[in-house]
């Protein structure tokens, strides 16, 4: 096989046509990058100002008027420059040197020397088929509309009232309830009952049934009460408490009806009558005061609560009479250990108990201990309502953490102090 050979002249042509090709593409790359230029530069002679400034500009003359329409801001928009009417004289112009930074305006404060400025000035807010004047009294009486509107509506309640001679009883029927409020937020609907107390002395309390699910529930439950003359019925009130059943916590109060049976004659027969739901009424603003004696013995490690008086509790109901009685709960580490309870005090705001519990505290120290009293109405046949709360610990705040140091730093020593109650 013969070997490959290269001539000497070969080589001497490489160089040659190496530069031919460097010079072609040397005139390519200049000429590429003046053709670049040259767009750079005719696209910076037509941008267009900001959208901010464009926004608040357009259709605006403010260029001076020596200048040529094509140079006038928005003149490219021919079919848009023919309909539009010829600006006055006394048109705005805008100068441009005065605009900050982002193409706005400066804010210029208008003063007006007359009554009459103040009208040309002021914009139209309505159209010319709206030329009626608005008065002071239509506006006062449409906001008196939208706020009655915007008053919430409980509902209706239904039932009738009759009483048997025979068999000397006041009978009331409870037939149903119309237009309820939605007390769960999920579900958008409610689990209604009704509670009901013959007022003042509230001997007799009753309560319907809970339906599951609806706003307008028909309850048609017939109550009777014995021993009742016809005679005291004028003295009596009934006293209807709405409610919504809450499985998890206590039960919503919806609202409340109240009738007094003054003048409302029974001898004729059966009387069908219906009133609106209000909100229930809160009498007392405070939730009164209880008033505790606490003493720690360091030696057995036990705590001594003496739940002694009560006062100024609220008001439960509109006959303002309350069994109030205490519950007591033992918590350690936010975990409750142990519960007490007081007996109940019939028909009173200002409640004596004097009664006196022990605790065994499970660790040293009552770094961890905290004490909660609950003072209840006590309802029979339903669940009892809380009048007010109070917690003594630690970590409580006001007279409830003072009163728990005291016992820290003085041990085997009882101290007494009034604790204003919260809500519960």
């Amino acid at each position: 096989m013969a070997p490959i050979t290269t001539s000497r002249e070969e080589f001497d042509e490489i160089p040659t046509v190496v530069g031919i090709f460097s010079a072609f593409g040397l005139v390519f790359t200049v000429s590429l990058f003046a053709w670049i230029c040259c767009q750079r530069k005719s696209s910076k002679s037509n941008k267009t100002p900001p959208y901010k400034f464009v926004h608040v500009l357009k259709g605006v003359d403010i260029y001076p008027e020596n200048l040529s329409s094509k140079k006038k801001f928005g003149a490219d928009d021919k079919n848009e420059v023919k309909n539009k009417p010829a600006v006055p004289k006394n048109s705005l112009h805008l100068d441009l040197e005065k605009r900050d930074l982002n193409g706005n305006f400066p804010k210029t404060n208008l003063k007006a020397s007359s009554p009459s400025d103040l009208e040309n000035v002021t914009p139209k807010l309505f159209s010319e088929g709206e030329k009626e004047a608005v008065s002071p009294d239509s506006l006062k009486s449409s906001t008196s509309i939208t706020s009655e509107e915007k008053q919430e509506k409980l509902g209706t309640l239904f039932f009738s009232l009759e009483y048997n001679f025979e068999k000397k009883a006041f009978v009331v029927n409870i037939k149903e309830a119309r237009g309820l409020p939605a007390m769960d937020e999920q579900s958008m609907t409610s689990d209604p009952y009704i509670k009901m107390t013959i007022l003042p002395e509230k001997k007799h309390k009753v309560k319907t049934r809970v339906l599951r699910k609806t706003l307008d529930p028909a309850f048609d439950e017939t109550f009777t009460f014995y021993g009742i003359l016809y005679t005291q019925i004028q003295e009596l009130a009934l006293h209807f408490t709405i409610l919504s059943f809450d499985r998890f916590s206590r039960d919503d109060i919806i609202g409340e009806v109240l009738i007094p049976l003054a003048g409302i004659e029974l001898s004729d027969g059966k009387m069908l009558m219906n009133r609106e739901i209000i909100k229930r009424n809160v009498r007392s603003s405070g939730r009164g005061e209880l008033l505790i004696s606490l003493c720690y013995q360091s030696t057995t490690n036990t705590l001594t609560v003496v739940v002694l008086k009560a006062r100024h509790l609220p008001k439960s109901d509109v006959s303002g009479l309350s069994d109030p009685y205490v519950k007591v709960n033992l918590y350690h580490a936010k975990k409750r250990i142990s519960k007490k309870k007081t007996h109940v005090k019939k028909c009173t705001p200002n409640a004596v108990f004097n009664e006196l519990f022990v605790f065994d505290i499970p660790c040293e120290g009552l770094e961890e201990i905290s004490v909660e009293f609950l003072v209840l109405d006590s309802e029979r046949g339903s669940r009892n309502e809380v009048i007010g709360r109070l917690v003594l610990g630690a970590a409580a705040e006001g007279t409830g953490g003072e009163h728990w140091k005291e016992i820290c730093d003085y041990p085997r020593r009882q101290i007494a102090k009034w604790h204003m109650l919260c809500d519960g």
